[in-house]
């Protein structure tokens, strides 16, 4: 009898190729990502707004090389502002478990900003990065050993473990700096000593050499305990009573062999086996495939954008733009740049050109579409539509002839982010260029690429960290934790740029390094608020101005509780709104931001004032402003 054709051959296909994973997968061992310890520097980076995108861009770089070759250096940037950074996993990690231990040193290492510099050392891998170029380095002053001190071991181990260093010193020099050892403890039947030996690839053999030997005579002092690390410039050693080793990967032609044999016959039953499969799928299921395309989200958007009145020709919108002539271009961000339109019917348009061409970037897009046309709001930027099936692809917004916010407030438009919608959205990049004015001067929130949701239930999010330097909350920059309160900050510092008319971590003078928020903290606790006013505010009103001064001062107040460093005291943006809207209402003492000291909290009353730049190129300059000014929009 004649078996039936399965109905739905994905599980048969699924069932094939993890077969093939299993059989194929690069994953030998363990990729060891426990944190051993992390150094940072001790000085602090001079222009933080340039040091996150010239270090994220290092790391990225990095990246992928480990993927090749297990080993990565990267140098961004120039002067002052280059960033060097280095990478290795140790010999014994495969390819995938070297991905693993790189992805996990990545995200715990910024941990030391706002220091300049900063190493992690973990069981599988080390990474580094400073603002100089260290590559040759092989011996420092944080070189040290870390022991274990849960069990201390015999005189006939530590034998044992002193022979084992000494092997893989050796036999380093001949193994391009990587070296393992084994040797078994006299007068026992199943006990040895284990010993790891490798030294970054951007040392030479002398220094490689040099560098094991120290860290051999410091591991000694580890000793009489079951384990040991060290943890120098140029190498890492570890000896050990268990075998942390994972196995040989072989460089020889006999793991080679096995390897051909058993792709060549897993190749020709899975040729036959998906072939037959794929051939009654075809016949049988062709009008069900059919219905099935464009089932993930990123083509059934793409379907549904095409059949409705959102989709827009590539043709027109590039005729709009007068071939994205640079004479309409508006301006442009992280995805893209924004240009002028005028339709056929004579409506004026913005169209954002993303930079992106490829299904890794592509989600982007379709998160800023899926987002933006879920919600309307008065203080949100319209979505008119877009056009993703032309060469590339491209947004189109309501026009707003006012460029970016440079007074107004729209914090009508973030609560409704946060709490009015079913799904509860988070934008992750509140500033002052994504806040857009139209004819009426009514603020709009713009440029959902970087927007997140989530459900109600949820307390927070883990997501890579993405924004801009200085708008971003301290909890999210260190742990990539996300919640409502990350635009609640961004928010905050909004307010203070408006209120000084200058951009946050930029000053003129190199012993104010602070931020804008740390420096507004500091004048407000000295009762100095009034010196970081833009002079560019007319303060004109009853008594030369005073209900203006103290609404301001307000303003100024309110973003300090938006800024605050706990997370749980920051307002919600509703109650942020509330206390804009409500003049009179009490106001609670903000607690400190982030990165407060008592250095940060002198003030020098001799220097040079470091609330503006000494020309207004650098300004965020705000015209006259009325008593009517600082409402919530």
């Amino acid at each position: 009898m004649k078996k039936p054709i399965p109905s739905d051959p994905i599980p048969c296909l699924l069932s094939i190729f993890t077969v093939i994973l299993l059989l194929l997968d690069p994953s030998l061992g363990e990729p060891r990502a426990q944190t051993v310890q992390i150094m940072c520097g001790n000085q602090t980076e001079h222009n933080a707004t340039i040091y996150v995108p010239n270090f994220v861009a290092t790391m990225e770089n990095i990246s992928v090389q480990m993927r090749n070759s297990g080993f990565g250096i990267a140098v961004t940037g120039s002067g002052l502002d280059t960033n060097y950074g280095l990478a290795q996993c140790y010999g014994d990690l495969s390819s995938l478990d070297c991905v693993l231990c790189y992805a996990e040193a990545r995200t715990v290492l910024p941990q030391c900003f706002p220091a300049n510099g900063g190493r992690i050392f973990l069981d599988g891998c080390f990474m580094r990065a400073e603002n100089y170029s260290f590559f040759d380095e092989f011996t420092g002053p944080q070189d040290r050993a870390f022991c274990g001190n849960k069990t201390q071991k015999s005189t006939t181990f530590e034998d044992s473990a002193k022979q084992a260093l000494i092997q893989a010193v050796s036999n380093a020099q001949n193994n391009n700096g990587y070296a393992r050892a084994k040797v078994a403890v006299s007068g026992t039947k199943n006990e040895s000593a284990y010993v790891l030996a490798d030294c970054w690839k951007t040392v030479n053999v002398n220094a490689c050499k040099a560098c094991l030997e120290n860290a051999s005579q410091e591991i000694l002092g580890c000793l009489p305990w079951s384990e040991g690390r060290a943890l120098n410039t140029g190498c890492f050693m570890r000896y050990s009573d268990v075998d942390f080793l994972n196995p040989e990967l072989g460089n020889g032609s006999s793991r080679g062999t096995v390897i051909v044999v058993v792709v060549a016959v897993v190749s020709s039953i899975v040729v036959l086996v998906v072939g037959g499969i794929i051939g009654a799928y075809i016949w049988k299921h062709r009008a069900i495939q059919k219905k099935r395309r464009g089932s993930n989200d990123a083509e059934k958007l793409v379907k549904t954008l095409h059949d409705s009145s959102l989709n827009f020709k590539y043709s027109t919108l590039e005729k709009a733009t007068g071939s994205f002539d640079e004479a309409n271009k508006l301006g442009h961000g992280g995805f893209g740049t924004v240009y002028k339109g005028v339709l056929p019917d004579g409506r004026e348009i913005a169209v954002k050109r993303l930079f992106f061409n490829n299904r890794h970037r592509a989600a982007d897009f379709y998160n800023e579409v899926n987002i933006i046309s879920s919600v309307e709001h008065k203080n949100l930027v319209r979505l008119l539509g877009c056009s993703c099936s032309g060469p590339e692809s491209l947004l189109v917004y309501e026009f707003l002839p006012n460029k970016s916010l440079d007074r107004f407030i729209f914090t009508e438009g973030l609560v409704y982010l946060h709490e009015n919608n079913k799904t509860r959205i988070i934008h992750r990049d509140i500033k002052a260029s994504n806040i857009l004015l139209d004819s009426r001067l009514r603020a709009r929130i713009a440029d959902f690429g970087l927007a997140r949701s989530f459900q109600e239930d949820m307390s927070h999010i883990s997501t890579a960290i993405a924004g801009t330097l200085g708008y971003m909350a301290p909890e999210y920059l260190a742990h990539g934790q996300l919640t409502e309160k990350a635009d609640v900050y961004s928010f905050g510092v909004l307010l203070l740029e408006i209120v000084t008319g200058r951009q946050n971590n930029k000053s003129k003078n190199a012993e104010y390094l602070d931020s804008l928020v740390t420096i507004a903290w500091k004048h407000f606790q000295q009762g100095k608020v009034e010196e970081l006013f833009d002079p560019n505010l007319t303060l004109h009103n009853y008594y030369h101005g005073s209900n203006i001064k103290n609404e301001v001062l307000r303003v100024v107040h309110i973003g300090l509780l938006c800024t605050q460093e706990a997370p749980s005291l920051r307002p919600s943006m509703s109650k942020a709104l509330q206390m804009l809207a409500k003049k009179n209402e009490h106001l609670p003492p903000p607690s400190n931001p982030p990165f407060i000291d008592e250095k940060t909290m002198e003030l020098n009353d001799t220097s040079e004032s470091p609330c503006y730049p000494p020309n207004g190129d650098n300004s965020a300059s705000i015209a006259t402003v009325s008593h009517s000014s600082f409402y919530a929009r």
